[in-house]
Formats: structure tokens, sequence, C-alpha cells
């Protein structure tokens, strides 16, 4: 059953989601507002009659033409909250690169927010205290470089100190990260060993992104942990067998 929500207001909703992702399917966007496929076809209909240039991929879903944008939204009470709580659980992340730039955009963020927001956002982060990584140890800077090498699909040139205090210097091609026990780990094809590993970022002493392209792997990040529930392997820089 469709959910009693103002139409006006799920447009609205409708045109930020179409804005979020390079292409937004019918699927997705009746999940989202609990709406039927009809429905969806009828709001988009209605957002091309008043103006907005959306463009149907066949067979793949909407997306808004390059270029064209809408003013920032406002922010409800609820989502302002969750976003205070969101920086107060990023400024305790252990790369400092992530916590630095999340601190960035959120400042960003709260520019829009209206003046009582304002008020009551500062006061919910004088009243949030996360206790984990109570010393806010930053060990990796590396995290947000290593995610635009993955996007690009970029060679990564590390000098890695492993658990077992073994140096080495490898050239990777960035696969995927996780996060576990407050450590960011990265799975690459590691060029030296010519497979794929995963590397804790805390243990990288160097990192260069170069500028030598890699062909993207033919396989999802759900694939990799399959393979590895099947090996039984679980620790960091350890081959997966292929």
């Amino acid at each position: 059953m469709e959910k009693d929500k103002p139409r006006l207001a799920r447009l609205t909703a409708i045109m930020t989601q179409l804005q979020s992702k390079r292409i937004v399917t019918a699927r997705e966007i009746a999940e989202r507002h609990d709406i039927s496929i009809r429905t969806v076809y009828r709001d988009i209909r209605t957002l091309e009659k008043s103006g907005v240039p959306i463009i149907n991929e066949e067979g793949k879903g909407y997306s808004v033409m390059e270029g064209f944008r809408i003013p920032p939204v406002m922010f409800t009470e609820e989502e302002a909250n969750a976003l205070i709580t969101a920086e107060q659980i990023i400024n305790k992340n252990k790369d400092r690169s992530f916590s630095d730039l999340y601190q960035s955009a959120i400042t960003k963020i709260k520019s829009v927010l209206r003046y009582s927001q304002k008020e009551k956002t500062s006061l919910l982060a004088e009243r949030i205290q996360i206790r984990s990584n109570k010393e806010n140890k930053k060990t990796s800077d590396y995290l947000i470089q290593l995610q635009s090498a993955i996007v690009n699909f970029q060679v990564v040139r590390i000098q890695y100190l492993s658990l077992e205090n073994q140096h080495s210097k490898r050239d990777i091609e960035p696969f995927a990260m996780y996060s576990a026990h407050e450590n960011w780990i990265l799975i690459a094809f590691c060029r030296l060993r010519n497979e794929l590993r995963a590397f804790r970022l805390d243990c990288i002493q160097e990192l260069q992104v170069t500028s030598h392209r890699f062909t993207p792997h033919d396989m999802t990040l759900q694939d990799y942990f399959e393979q590895c529930r099947k090996n039984s392997q679980t620790t960091p820089d350890i081959p997966m067998a292929q």
C-alpha cells in the first residue's frame, strides 16, 4: 500500500534521488518511496512536464541531464541530527584523510541549515560521545587516495610493513575496501605476488598513486568474500587462491 505522503514532497524527494546517482532505476524509486512502478512513471512524466530534463536510458533507468541542478534541499531536523551523529563517529575514524575531508564536507552542509537547526545541531554535538578510539589515534592517511584509485583504475605503488615485520615494495591494482575492528583493509591485485591480497592501511608506510591504468577486475566484492569463505582466509595480506 502506498504511503500517505504529499505528492509535492515525494516529487522533490525523487528529484533529489535522481541527482544522487548516475542512473536510478524505476524499482529503486518505487522501493525508496513505497509506491508502485506505475506511480513512478506518472511522477517522472510530471517532473518532465515541469521542465526537469530527465533522460530515460532504455533498459537501465533514469538520469538528469548533466549540468542541471536544483537549489540545495532543506534538511529535516531528524536528517540534520543523523548528519551530526555521523560526524561524531567519523571524527573517531583512524584514517586522517577520511575524517578531515568529512569535516570539510559537513561544514558545507551545515551552511545550508536553517538558523534554528544550527543551534540544535550544535547542542546535539555536545551531547554525543563516541567511546571507540578514545585517544583519537590516526594510524593511516590513505583512504581517500585509494578510493580515487579504485574508481579510476590506477596502479598504486606502496611500501608495506606486514604484521610479521616484513618490508616490501609492491605495485598493486586497488579493487575494494572494507572496515573491520576499526581498521581499514584494502583488497588489491598484487603484481609482485600475481594474486589478490588484503592489505591493512595502517601497515602502508608510503603510497604513490601512479598514472598507469589497469583493466578492471571482472568480479564483485561479494565474489571475493565468497571465495575467501571457501578458502577460510581471514587474515590480512594472505593470498586468495585463483
